[in-house]
This record gives C-alpha cells, sequence and structure tokens, in this order.
C-alpha cells in the first residue's frame, strides 16, 4: 500500500508541511524533512522550484526564486532525495509545475520518484482530464498518487469527477486567494468546509491556503483529515533557520 493511504488510515488529524526544496540554501532539503519527521509531521510536500509558479503567493515565489538562485533542479532534487528513506519513512510528495517534468520525461520522472521512494505528485496546472486520459495509468504503473485542488468555486459535478479520478486524498484549497495571502477563516470559507463535508467523498480531503497557527489548524480539521501550511512555515525558516524547526511545530500542536 502507498504510504499515503496508509497515512490516511491512521486515527488523528494530520499536519502535512510544504518547503521549497533547495531553501533557505541548496542542501538543506534533506535537513529539513528529517528535522520534520523527527517532530511528529505526517506528510511532507517537497516543492519543487519552478520560474512561474501559478498558484503560489509571494513568501513561496520568494523561496522558489532564491531555490533556483541557489541551482535546485530537478537532477539535484533526486540527487539529495536517493537516500532519504534510509532515515525517513512517512509520505513524501513532490508539489510542483507540469513543465520539469514534461522537460525530465514524464515516464522517466514517475521512475526516478519510485527509486527514490516519493509517494505522490501535487501538479496544480496537470487538468484532472488530461491527467486521466493521459497520465492515470503511467502514475499508477509506478505507485504515485496525484493529489488534486478544488477551490470554493469548483463545481460539485468536478468535484465528485476529481474524486472518481483520486486516489489518496484532495487538496481542498480554503480560498480563491494564493498561498499566504489569508490569516484566520471567516463564515465563508466554514460553509464551504462544512459543504464539501457533507458530500460524503470517497477521499478524505486536506485544507491548505490560509493556516499559520494552532487555532487555523483547529478550524481546518474539524472539517478535514488534515491541515497543510506551506508559507508560515516558509517566513519561520526564513526568520530562524532550520535549527528551530520543532518550535513551529509544537506551535501548531502544541
Amino acid at each position: 500500500m502507498n504510504r499515503i493511504n496508509q497515512k490516511l488510515q491512521e486515527n488523528k488529524k494530520l499536519l502535512s508541511i510544504y518547503f521549497s526544496a533547495g531553501y533557505p540554501n541548496l542542501k538543506d532539503t534533506v535537513p529539513i524533512i528529517q528535522k520534520l519527521a523527527e517532530n511528529g509531521v505526517d506528510m511532507i510536500e517537497i516543492g519543487l522550484p519552478f520560474s512561474d509558479p501559478l498558484a503560489d503567493g509571494p513568501t513561496i515565489q520568494a523561496s522558489s526564486t532564491k531555490a533556483l538562485k541557489n541551482g535546485m533542479t530537478t537532477e539535484v532534487l533526486f540527487n539529495q532525495l536517493k537516500d532519504i528513506r534510509k532515515t525517513v519513512s512517512i509520505p513524501l510528495i513532490i508539489m510542483g509545475y507540469f513543465n520539469p517534468i514534461l522537460q525530465y520525461g514524464v515516464e522517466a520522472f514517475c521512475k526516478k520518484c519510485q527509486e527514490i521512494g516519493i509517494d505522490g505528485f501535487i501538479i496544480p496546472d496537470l487538468p484532472v482530464d488530461v491527467y486521466h486520459d493521459n497520465y492515470k495509468a503511467l502514475f499508477e504503473k509506478y505507485n504515485l498518487i496525484n493529489v488534486f485542488l478544488i477551490t470554493p468555486q469548483t463545481s460539485d459535478e468536478r468535484i465528485r469527477f476529481i474524486d472518481s479520478v483520486s486516489n489518496g486524498f484532495i487538496y481542498m484549497v480554503s480560498s480563491s486567494s494564493v498561498t499566504g495571502s489569508q490569516s484566520g477563516f471567516g463564515k465563508a470559507e466554514l460553509d464551504y468546509f462544512k459543504r464539501i463535508a457533507t458530500m460524503n467523498l470517497k477521499n478524505p480531503q486536506i485544507i491548505g491556503f490560509g493556516i499559520s497557527t494552532n487555532e487555523t489548524f483547529n478550524q481546518a480539521t474539524e472539517y478535514a483529515k488534515g491541515a497543510i501550511i506551506g508559507s508560515a512555515f516558509i517566513k519561520h525558516l526564513e526568520n530562524t533557520g532550520i535549527e528551530k524547526i520543532h518550535n513551529f511545530i509544537k506551535f501548531i500542536q502544541p
């Protein structure tokens, strides 16, 4: 069984952390993953930096730009992660845009990810229809779960199609804004969380965008299986470096 599916079966609310590979420094990728795993994080999303990140707010964009300047590439990331399964057992997901995957070769990329021990992808600019028609069989051949995003604007019909194509979890974007642009959830977001919860989808939902505190983590996980934190964690790295990662996790889950 894929590690993502195993983790989703655990009787707890899941904390997933996103960071940009190669940030703050090129060689920080593996130490960050190890420290997050040591401090009880359930899943990690490893951002593959790209020059034109559509869904990312200024914090993640800046970290991605810095990582590219540091020398991060697909090949460098694969090389950094080649022994990651010797020390880390939790699910690892690569989050990035489809262009670098296409450039690398989709099957070659999948094969390499399987060899390293990557469990899945989040590719915001890969439409579910294109995935279903062209790549689903290939991803499944290498036991890789592809995670799709939904927003408050996604129709019920589209959500049900995404649910039918998915075999892991659904990434539930809390609002229609970019990452890192809000703090706290208002009535509109909470109504949306409730609406999706009542749809009885077969795949659990994990909420991302706008989660930066214990309060927002608890708000999100009242209605979903887990929550994803990106921008707030990157700001923490920027301000305190990788040595104080435990402080951030304790802040979210005291």
